[in-house]
C-alpha cells in the first residue's frame, strides 16, 4: 500500500529553524571582523596609528555636557606621552561640586591630542588640530539598595526615606580604548559604525579613534554620593581594542538602546552588560550558543511536556504530591526572584513555568472548570489508587523531616537575619524551604518508581530536554547575576536526574507495561497485525 508524503514534524522544523538561524548569525558576526578591501591606495583612508605617533591624553571633570560652554572645566589626569598599546589601570581622585552632592550631574570630558597641546591652555587641547574628543557620564541618578534591618529590634542604617526616590551616585569606573588595528578603509564603503567616529587629520589620515566602553558602565560601580562627600575616587582603565571587537561591541550598544523603550528596566541592561563585559571574546560566543541551545530546549520541552499532560487520561505511577508541590514552589520561587528584583532574563522563564505547573495540578488530580468554578472529578482507577498509597507513604515519612527544618529555619533567620520587610521574610524563609528541602519533595516520584519497578509512566523526551537545560543553568548560573540559593538550586537539580537515570537503568522497558499515552508495545504490534491483515 502506497503512502503519501508526510510534513515534518514541529521539532523538525522548530530545529530547522535554529540551525539556519545559528549559520546566519555566525556569518553575521564573521562579517564584523573581516574589514573591507581597499582597491587602491589613493582611493582609501589609511589610519595614523600605524606611523605610531606620540599623543597626549587628558580627562577633565565638569558639571557641563558639553565642553565647548564649560567654564568650571578641572583637570583631572594629564599623561605626557601616552603609551596606547599597553594596559593601563590608574585611581583618580576627583573633586565633587556642592551642586553635584545636591542632586547635580557631572561628566568627564577625554582627550587625545599632539605633543603640542599645553595642559595650562584649555582652547590649545580643545584647538589642536590631533585633537580625539569622548566624554563619560560621572554621576547616575538611582534608587539606592533597600536598607535591611532586624525586625525584632532596630533599624540597621536609616535610609528609609530614600528608598523610593532616585538620588545621585558616582560612576566609580570608567573603561575607555583606542582602536590600534592599522585597517585602511574605502572611502566610498566606510562602515557605518566606525564611520561615525572618523575624523581626519590635515594631512589626510583618519586619527585614532576613541571609544568608550559603555557596556562596562555597571550599577554595582554606582557610589552613592554623600552630602559630605567633597572627593571621591575614580578608577579610570585602558586598553587597546582590535577592529572586530570594536565593530561588535558597537553593534550590542546600538541593540541594547531600543531594548529599554520595551520596558527593560537598568538592572535588566545591567545584566545584559554584565554577559559582555564579564567575560573574553571567545567565551562570549560560546554563551551566545548556549543560549540558543537554552531556548531550543525549552521550547521541546514545554511543547513534549504539554503534550504529555493533555493526553494523560490516568495518573497511575505519578505522584499526585510532587506535582502539586512542583506549583507551590515555583510561584514561591517566582515570588522571592520579583522580591529580589531579579533579571526578566531569569524572572519571566520562572513566570511561565509556574503559569504551567499550575495547569499539571488541574490535570493531576482531575479538575475541570464550569466557567470560573472550579469542578472535581471524583472518578479513580485500581492503578490510580495503588498510586495514591503509595504517595501517601512516602509524604507521611518526609513531613517528619520537612516541617521541623523548614519552620526552625524560618525561626533562626527571624532573630538573626535582616530583612527589608515581613512580606520579605516570609517569602525568604518559604524559598529557602523551597531550594533547602525542596529535592525531598522529588523523592516520592522516586520511591514510587521504586516500588512499581517501573519508569515507562514518566514523560521521558520532555524530561530529557529538562536535563539539559538543567546543565545549561548550571553554566548560566555563572554567567546571569541571580541569588545565591537559586544558584545552588542549578546543581541540586543533577543530582536528582542522576538518581533517575540509574533507575531507568535498573528498571528496562517492558513491553507489557502501560507507556505515558496509556498504551504497551504488546498492543501496537496486535493493531499492526490486524491493519495488515485488513489491507
Amino acid at each position: 500500500m502506497a503512502t503519501g508524503y508526510q510534513l515534518p514534524s514541529l521539532t523538525t522544523v522548530v530545529c530547522g529553524i535554529f540551525v539556519a538561524y545559528v549559520l546566519h548569525s555566525i556569518w553575521t558576526l564573521g562579517q564584523l571582523f573581516i574589514p573591507p578591501e581597499c582597491p587602491e591606495y589613493y582611493q582609501c583612508l589609511h589610519p595614523l596609528i600605524a606611523q605610531n605617533p606620540r599623543l597626549q591624553f587628558f580627562a577633565f571633570s565638569s558639571q557641563k555636557k558639553s565642553p565647548e560652554y564649560a567654564n568650571d572645566l578641572k583637570l583631572v589626569h594629564h599623561i605626557p606621552n601616552f603609551k596606547y598599546k599597553k594596559d593601563l589601570e590608574e585611581v583618580l581622585p576627583v573633586p565633587i561640586p556642592r551642586k553635584v552632592r545636591n542632586n547635580g550631574t557631572m561628566y568627564l570630558h577625554m582627550f587625545l591630542t599632539s605633543l603640542k597641546a599645553d595642559p595650562d591652555n584649555w582652547h590649545s587641547v580643545v584647538n589642536d588640530e590631533m585633537s580625539v574628543y569622548g566624554f563619560s557620564r560621572l554621576t547616575k541618578y538611582h534608587i539606592p539598595e533597600a536598607a535591611t534591618f532586624n525586625l525584632l529590634g532596630k533599624e540597621k542604617g536609616s535610609r528609609q526615606s530614600n528608598l523610593h526616590r532616585p538620588v545621585t551616585h558616582f560612576q566609580s569606573q570608567i573603561v575607555f580604548n583606542i582602536l590600534t588595528d592599522p585597517v585602511s578603509l574605502p572611502r566610498t564603503s566606510v562602515p557605518h559604525d566606525i564611520g561615525q567616529s572618523l575624523r581626519l587629520s590635515p594631512t589626510g589620515f583618519y586619527l585614532p579613534i576613541l571609544y568608550i566602553d559603555q557596556l562596562s558602565v555597571r550599577l554595582r560601580d554606582l557610589v552613592e554620593v554623600e552630602s559630605s562627600s567633597t572627593e571621591m575616587n575614580l578608577t579610570l582603565k585602558y586598553s587597546p581594542i582590535s577592529y572586530g571587537k570594536l565593530r561588535l561591541w558597537l553593534q550590542f550598544e546600538a541593540a541594547m538602546q531600543p531594548m529599554s523603550q520595551l520596558g527593560f528596566t537598568d538592572k535588566d541592561l545591567d545584566e545584559v552588560k554584565g554577559i559582555f563585559s564579564d567575560t573574553n571574546l571567545y567565551f562570549l560566543c560560546v554563551t551566545f550558543l548556549i543560549a540558543a541551545l537554552h531556548m531550543l530546549f525549552d521550547f521541546l520541552a514545554f511543547k513534549n511536556d504539554i503534550s504529555f499532560w493533555q493526553g494523560r487520561k490516568s495518573m497511575a505511577g505519578i505522584s499526585t504530591s510532587s506535582v502539586a508541590w512542583r506549583a507551590i514552589s515555583q510561584i514561591i520561587i517566582f515570588l522571592y526572584l520579583l522580591d529580589e528584583n531579579t533579571s526578566l532574563l531569569v524572572l519571566i522563564p520562572a513566570g511561565i513555568g509556574g503559569i504551567i505547573e499550575l495547569w499539571k495540578v488541574t490535570k493531576a488530580f482531575h479538575i475541570t472548570f464550569e466557567g470560573w468554578r472550579p469542578k472535581f472529578l471524583n472518578s479513580r482507577t485500581s492503578a490510580e489508587n495503588v498510586t495514591e498509597q503509595l504517595d501517601y507513604e512516602g509524604i507521611k515519612y518526609l513531613s517528619y523531616i520537612l516541617y521541623p527544618l523548614v519552620i526552625g529555619g524560618a525561626l533562626y533567620s527571624l532573630f538573626y537575619s535582616p530583612h527589608k520587610s515581613w512580606y520579605s521574610w516570609v517569602i525568604h524563609s518559604l524559598v529557602n524551604g523551597v531550594y533547602a528541602f525542596g529535592f525531598l519533595f522529588m523523592l516520592p516520584q522516586l520511591f514510587i518508581n521504586y516500588k512499581l519497578k517501573s519508569v515507562a509512566h514518566l514523560p521521558w523526551r520532555a524530561f530529557m530536554y529538562k536535563a539539559f537545560n538543567t546543565f545549561i543553568d548550571d553554566l548560566f548560573a555563572f554567567i546571569i547575576t541571580m541569588p545565591t540559593a537559586h544558584r545552588v538550586a542549578c546543581f541540586r537539580d543533577d543530582v536528582v536526574f542522576v538518581i533517575y537515570l540509574v533507575q531507568r537503568w535498573l528498571y528496562p522497558v517492558d513491553k507489557s507495561r502501560v507507556n505515558e499515552f496509556g498504551e504497551s508495545w504488546e498492543e501496537d504490534d496486535k493493531k499492526c497485525v490486524e491493519h495488515k491483515k485488513k489491507d
